[in-house]
C-alpha cells in the first residue's frame, strides 16, 4: 500500500506542479473579460432564474433550474466546506482563504462557460433523461466532423470520463466518508464499520431512484443544510465580532508574505499559500473539473446560456459564503494555531538512523521510542486510547521545498490510558517514525529538536472545524458539525454518484446491468474509505489525484470550445437586455 501512495504522490505532484494554478487562474479571467463579466448577470438575472421567473413547463429536461442549482451545489457544498477548508487553513495558513476567493470569483464565469457547453450539447435523445457533460460536448463537436474525428471524439471523450471516475470513488466519495467516519468516531466512539454501512445503505436507497430523484432529495436537503450551518457559524462570529477586522487584515497580508509558525500552525511561505488555497477551492466548488455541467445538462431549459448563468452562482454560493463563513470561524476563535492541550511529561528522545539510498533519494529516518507519558489533567480535556496528538519539532540544516519551513509534526496516539500505582493517570503514546527526505528537503537534514514539549491533538479536516465550534460553545461542534457533515457527506455523495453513472453511460453505453454494478462498486468505496483509510496524508494524496486529473482532462476541452459558449452567452444576454424573454411575476 505504501508504494502505491508513494506513487500516487508523484502523480499528484505533477498534477499539481507550479503551472496548475496559472493556467486555472489565466483561464478564469480569460472567460471573466471574454464573457464581459458574467458574474455580474449571475448575481442578477441568475437568481430570478432560480426563483422560476423564466420557467417553461414545455421545455426540454428533467428538473427545474432551482432543482438542478441545487443537485449541483449538493456535490459541491460538501466537506469541502468544512473539511476542506479545515485542511487549507491548517496547512497552509490564513492566506490561503485569500486564494480561495480569487478561484471562486473567477471560478463563477469559468463555469457559466463550461455549463452553457454542455447545454448546447446535452444529449436529449430521452427528454426525461438528458445526458450532458465534456465528453458530450466533444462527441458532437469534434466527431461531428466525421470520418477519423469520430473516433479521437470518442477517445477524448473516454480519457474525461475515466478522470470523472477517479474523482467520483475520491474526493465525490472516499474523502467524505473518511470525513464523517473520523469526525463520528472522535465525538461519539461510533465504530467505522457502523459508520460506512450507515452511510452506503442511506447513499444506495437515493441513487437508485436516477437524477429526478436526487433532484428532489437535493432541492430539500441543500437550502436547510446551508442554512443551519451558516446560523450557527454567524452565531460563533458573533461572539468573536472583535477579532472580525483583524482576521481579515490577517487574511489579506499572509496571502503576500510568508506565515511564521506558532502553536499547532507549522510556517509557511506565501507560494504554499496560494497553492493550498487554490487546491481547496478547487476541490470545494469544483470550477474548471467538469463536474457541475453534468447536473446542470437535466435542467428544463430551451436557453443553454439561461443555466449557464445559473451554474455561474454556485462558485458564489460555495466559496465566496460558505467557505469564507467556515475559515472566519477557525481563524476568530484562533483554532489554526491554538496552544498545546497540555505538556508531555518526560523525556521523548530520537534514535536517528543511518541514512539511506533509495532510487538516488537520500532519506534519514528518525525513530522516536515508545514513551510512557504523564500528561496532566486540563479542564474539558479527557484522553482515550486511540486519540491522535502531535509535537512540534524543528529540522535543523534543511528547509521544506514546497512550505519552506522547517518545522514538523511528531506524530504519535494513546495506546493505553490508566491509572497509576499514585492514582497519577499514565497515558503510553506511540509515536510514528519520521521520514525526511532529500526529495522534499532542500538539503539532509543534520538534526532534530523539540519546539517544545507542547502536546496538540490532531485534528483532521472536518475535527478541526468541530473544534472551532466547541471553542466558542461547548458541545456545538460536536453535534452541529457531526450533523452538517452527514448531511454534506450525503448529498456529495449523491450527487457524484450521479456524476460517475454518466461517465459510464458513455463510455459503455445506458445498460442496466453495468450501471448497477458500478453503483455497487461505489457503495463498496464508501464502507472501505470509512475503515480503510487512517492517514490524513493519503486522504489528501487521493483528493488530489481525483481533482487534478479531471482538471486537466476538462480544461483543455473548455478552453478550445469555449468560444462556441461565450457566443451563446453574449446573445442571451443582448436578447434579455432587448426584453425578449417573458418573465412570470
Amino acid at each position: 500500500m505504501e508504494t502505491i501512495m508513494n506513487g500516487l504522490a508523484a502523480v499528484s505532484d505533477v498534477l499539481w506542479g507550479p503551472w496548475t494554478p496559472w493556467v486555472l487562474l489565466g483561464a478564469g479571467l480569460l472567460f471573466t473579460i471574454w464573457s464581459r463579466f458574467t458574474q455580474a448577470t449571475a448575481m442578477t438575472h441568475g437568481f430570478a432564474v432560480v426563483r422560476g421567473k423564466y420557467d417553461d413547463p414545455d421545455d426540454p429536461g428533467a428538473i427545474n433550474h432551482f432543482e438542478a442549482l441545487s443537485a449541483a451545489l449538493s456535490a459541491t457544498v460538501g466537506l469541502g466546506n468544512i473539511g476542506g477548508v479545515a485542511l487549507a487553513i491548517g496547512i497552509g495558513g490564513p492566506g490561503a482563504l485569500f486564494w480561495m476567493w480569487i478561484v471562486g470569483l473567477l471560478g463563477m464565469a469559468l463555469k457559466s462557460v463550461e455549463i452553457t457547453l454542455a447545454m448546447m450539447y446535452r444529449n436529449v435523445d430521452d427528454p426525461e433523461n438528458p445526458h450532458g457533460g465534456a465528453m458530450w460536448v466533444v462527441d458532437k463537436v469534434i466527431g461531428g466532423k466525421g470520418g477519423a474525428w469520430v473516433g479521437i471524439a470518442k477517445a477524448i471523450g473516454i480519457f474525461f470520463c475515466i478522470t470523472l471516475l477517479i474523482s467520483s470513488f475520491t474526493g465525490g466519495n472516499m474523502f467524505q466518508a473518511w470525513s464523517v467516519s473520523e469526525l463520528t468516531a472522535g465525538y461519539f466512539g461510533v465504530s467505522k464499520w457502523t459508520t460506512g454501512i450507515i452511510m452506503a445503505v442511506l447513499v444506495g436507497l437515493v441513487i437508485i431512484g436516477g437524477i429526478k430523484r436526487i433532484g428532489n432529495v437535493a432541492g430539500k436537503l441543500v437550502p436547510f443544510m446551508c442554512v443551519t450551518y451558516l446560523i450557527a457559524a454567524f452565531a460563533v462570529l458573533g461572539v468573536h465580532i472583535n477579532e472580525i477586522p483583524a482576521m481579515f487584515k490577517l487574511v489579506f497580508t499572509s496571502a503576500f508574505s510568508p506565515t511564521e509558525a506558532g502553536g499547532a500552525f507549522l510556517g509557511g511561505s506565501m507560494g504554499f499559500a496560494f497553492m493550498e488555497g487554490m487546491k481547496r477551492a478547487l476541490f470545494s466548488n469544483e470550477a474548471g473539473q467538469g463536474s457541475a455541467p453534468i447536473a446542470h445538462a437535466a435542467a428544463k431549459t430551451a436557453e443553454p446560456a439561461r443555466e449557464g448563468i445559473v451554474g455561474g452562482l454556485g462558485p458564489f454560493i460555495d466559496t465566496i459564503c460558505i467557505c469564507t463563513v467556515t475559515a472566519m470561524v477557525i481563524l476568530s476563535t484562533g483554532t489554526w494555531n491554538r496552544a498545546g492541550v497540555g505538556e508531555i511529561q518526560g523525556d521523548v528522545g530520537f534514535t536517528v538512523q543511518e541514512a539511506t539510498a533509495e532510487s538516488n533519494d537520500q532519506a534519514v529516518t528518525l525513530t522516536i521510542p515508545t514513551a510512557v507519558s504523564s500528561l496532566p489533567s486540563v479542564e474539558g480535556e479527557t484522553w482515550k486510547e486511540g486519540d491522535k496528538l502531535y509535537l512540534v519539532a524543528a529540522v535543523e540544516g534543511a528547509t521544506h521545498i514546497k512550505s519552506e519551513r522547517n518545522h514538523v509534526p511528531i506524530e504519535g496516539k494513546i495506546v493505553e490510558n490508566k491509572e497509576a500505582k499514585d492514582g497519577d493517570p499514565e497515558t503510553v503514546i506511540e509515536w510514528a517514525d519520521l521520514q525526511l527526505s532529500t526529495k522534499d528537503w532542500t538539503a539532509m537534514p543534520t538534526g532534530i529538536a523539540l519546539v517544545n514539549k507542547q502536546v496538540h491533538r490532531n485534528y483532521g479536516g472536518a475535527n478541526l472545524t468541530g473544534h472551532a465550534f466547541d471553542r466558542a460553545f461547548p458541545g456545538l461542534g460536536k453535534w452541529l458539525v457531526t450533523l452538517a457533515a452527514w448531511l454534506f457527506a450525503l448529498s456529495t455523495m449523491i450527487s457524484w454518484s450521479y456524476y460517475g453513472e454518466q461517465g459510464v453511460v458513455f463510455i459503455f453505453g445506458n445498460g442496466k446491468p453495468g450501471i448497477l454494478l458500478y453503483k455497487l462498486l461505489f457503495l463498496v468505496a464508501v464502507v472501505y474509505a470509512a475503515v480503510g483509510i487512517n492517514s490524513t496524508e493519503d486522504m489528501i494524496i487521493l483528493m488530489d489525484v481525483g481533482t487534478g486529473a479531471m482538471l486537466w482532462s476538462n480544461l483543455p476541452i473548455v478552453i478550445g470550445l469555449g468560444y462556441l459558449a461565450i457566443g451563446s452567452l453574449n446573445t442571451y444576454r443582448d436578447k434579455l437586455k432587448a426584453g425578449e424573454f417573458k418573465r412570470i411575476d
